[in-house]
């Protein structure tokens, strides 16, 4: 079996990334001809509104071979919106190229990136690009790497004549250097003599280090995750492309294969083929896969059945029949699958990164008002292929809502609705994510016994939970009150029942404790407790009253000194708390916890205050009481279980308002 790396190019937008992944593919001869992001024929931008806005909103994965090595190279969105499918993509990977622009330096979303990679143990390769543009400074990019991501990075090259069209790369440690090749090895010595016990020894010695005694000590720590090598180009120009991919069979690690062990594959991305209807792409960690195999889904507790299996080189799916340990491949034949179902053995699959959640809730309809229910099917569909998306569809109000991470998001599914389903739509203005949770102790009594057959009796204790503990539940009721199989449909039908409190928001930091019950030995039917239970649980939420919550994003601010005044006035309009600022090389550093309501545009309002010169990193911190006066409370969408006579209709089918029914 040949080597294998399964490869993933991350970036923060616009670092170059996408123009990176089409030059390995030419130079690994899966293209006869370089793509361009600029004229739209990138190959791994395939969907129309990614070859009309010039950026990547999917993950696109393709093979290809360089030095005996098969390569799955996946390119990822680098937009913060579009997090979810780089989410997704960690799981499979053996190993990352992180590209950094040689003028922007390190980013927000770099940070983000990086922060993932570390937190999998994933060895990564810094690739800082665009060293011939105005402004480029290559030894401050190495520095902030250092500083900024706290990382051990170690330079193989070197360039000169940087910031200009005549900027050329050298070899680092073979050739005579120049002033920045100087500066560049000796930083990088001392990363090397502070991650390895014995280089140090010699360092501190003052014994003369051999270059190619470095280049294998740094070699090896590489594909251990300890140190990330640094490589310089112009992905435009094709310059420094051969020596990355050298570097990406050298630096990094082999995958280990497993093929003798029981199947084992995750699947990691769901697309829709008109011919073939959902396909799966997956990645086997361990056995293998093959046409017309049957194999468990561990997630969904079913079999799925493999129809086809295939690979994906520049576009083409070409059959290849079976799919062993360590590779990646696309399936279809399980119509049912979905994004992070498992197949087969658990073992090895590694468990989701979360980069960001969506904290921004919004109301979509079709502009033809014939277009609904395509606009329904559709949306379906794409909340398939990223179920944070969480489509809603409440039928008697004929609303369609959609969870999203920006602006930026609603712009492209507008665009990907009509050019890919037909359908041209409106949103309306977006709103935070709030949350709800009791405002004090109570309990609750259900009773459904009419009208028959039917017999669920029940007695919840509702308590508040500490902030960020989610939903806990137990019971107390002995199996002679209550039989096992109707305690279990009330604790599976709970999640479903809080997705909307009495103020029309998910509730949270709740403890739920059945404390009494009652079955029926002749009325009690499946289903009965899960239709009691959201009535008790409603109203005992009635009862207690709920707080709202907001989401709080963490934050850091770098900016030139002179602008703090200014930002720090922001700041406190927004309902920001901050700690004392630090500072350093004439710039402040600025931490602290912000409401996402406040925040929504600020990375414009930074950049606008500070001439470009600002940079803020974002992040999920937590949901905290919403202060009174800044509530917002929305109407039950639905059937609510308040209405008891037609919640009892709704839930036993006689007629639905959406299509999310018990």
């Amino acid at each position: 079996m040949q080597n294998i790396r399964n490869i993933a190019v991350l970036a923060h937008v616009d670092a170059g990334k996408t123009t990176i992944t089409e030059n390995l593919l030419f130079l690994g001869g899966a293209t006869r001809k370089m793509g361009s992001v600029d004229t739209g024929s990138a190959i791994t931008d395939s969907l129309q509104v990614e070859k009309e806005r010039g950026i990547s909103v999917r993950s696109a994965c393709t093979s290809f071979i360089w030095e005996n090595t098969q390569i799955n190279l996946i390119d990822t969105p680098g937009h913060v919106d579009f997090s979810a499918e780089v989410e997704r993509v960690l799981r499979v990977l053996d190993a990352a190229i992180l590209v950094v622009s040689a003028v922007e330096g390190v980013q927000a979303h770099t940070h983000t990136l990086y922060e993932a990679l570390c937190e999998r143990g994933i060895p990564v390769l810094i690739f800082i690009n665009k060293i011939d543009r105005p402004g480029a400074d290559v030894l401050q990019v190495f520095k902030d790497l250092q500083k900024e991501l706290k990382t051990p990075v170690f330079a193989l090259q070197t360039c000169s004549d940087e910031a200009s069209n005549e900027a050329i790369i050298q070899h680092l440690w073979t050739n005579e250097t120049n002033e920045l090749g100087d500066d560049l090895k000796e930083l990088s010595l001392e990363v090397l003599a502070n991650t390895d016990e014995e280089v140090l020894e010699k360092y501190l010695e003052g014994d003369v280090l051999d270059p190619s005694y470095c280049l294998s000590k740094a070699q090896n720590l590489c594909k251990q995750s300890k140190l990330n090598p640094v490589l310089l180009g112009v992905a435009k120009n094709g310059l420094g492309m051969p020596e990355l991919l050298d570097a990406i069979v050298n630096y990094f690690p082999e995958v280990s294969i497993e093929s003798e062990s029981e199947p084992s594959a995750l699947v990691f991305k769901i697309e829709h083929d008109k011919t073939l209807g959902r396909l799966a792409h997956i990645r086997m960690f361990a056995g293998s896969l093959k046409n017309r195999d049957s194999i468990r889904n561990v997630v969904a507790n079913r079999d799925e059945k493999v129809s086809l299996i295939r690979k994906i080189y520049t576009n083409k799916h070409i059959d290849i029949g079976a799919l062993e340990a360590g590779d990646i491949g696309l399936v279809s034949g399980m119509p049912e699958v979905q994004v992070g179902d498992i197949l087969g053995s658990k073992n090895g699959v590694p468990e989701n990164t979360t980069l960001q959640i969506p904290l921004l809730i919004v109301g979509i309809k079709s502009k033809n008002e014939a277009d609904y229910a395509k606009l329904a099917e559709a949306l379906q569909e794409l909340s398939s292929e990223d179920p944070l998306l969480q489509f809603e569809w409440f039928k008697k109000d004929r609303e369609m809502n959609l969870h999203i991470m920006g602006t930026i998001q609603m712009e492209i599914l507008e665009m990907l609705l009509y050019s890919r389903f037909g359908v041209e739509v409106s949103f309306d203005e977006p709103t935070v994510v709030y949350k709800e949770t009791p405002a004090r102790e109570t309990e609750a009594y259900i009773r459904y016994t009419m009208p028959k057959p039917c017999w669920a009796v029940a007695r919840f204790k509702i308590e508040p939970g500490v902030r960020g503990s989610g939903v806990t539940y137990k019971s107390i009721v002995g199996v002679n009150d209550v039989l096992q199989k109707y305690q279990n449909e009330i604790k599976r039908t709970i999640p479903k029942a809080l997705e909307q409190g009495i103020k029309g928001w998910e509730v949270t930091d709740i403890k739920i404790t059945l404390i009494e019950g009652e079955d029926h030995e002749m009325h009690s039917r499946p289903g009965d407790f899960m239709i009691a239970t959201p009535m008790g649980l409603m109203k005992g939420l009635l009862e207690a009253d709920t707080n709202l919550l907001e989401p709080i994003l963490k934050f850091k601010i770098s900016a030139p000194e002179e602008f703090l005044g200014k930002i720090a006035g922001e700041l406190n309009q927004m309902r920001a708390v901050f700690a004392n600022p630090e500072f350093d090389d004439g710039k402040f550093h600025l931490e602290g916890e912000v409401p996402a309501a406040t925040s929504m545009d600020f990375n414009i309002r930074l950049s606008s205050l500070t001439g470009g010169k600002g940079k803020v990193k974002f992040g999920f911190s937590c949901y905290q009481d919403c202060p009174g006066g800044e509530e917002k409370q929305r109407e039950y969408k639905g059937v609510n279980p308040l209405d008891e006579s037609q919640w009892i209709l709704h839930a036993r089918g006689a007629f639905k308002t959406n299509e999310w029914r018990l």
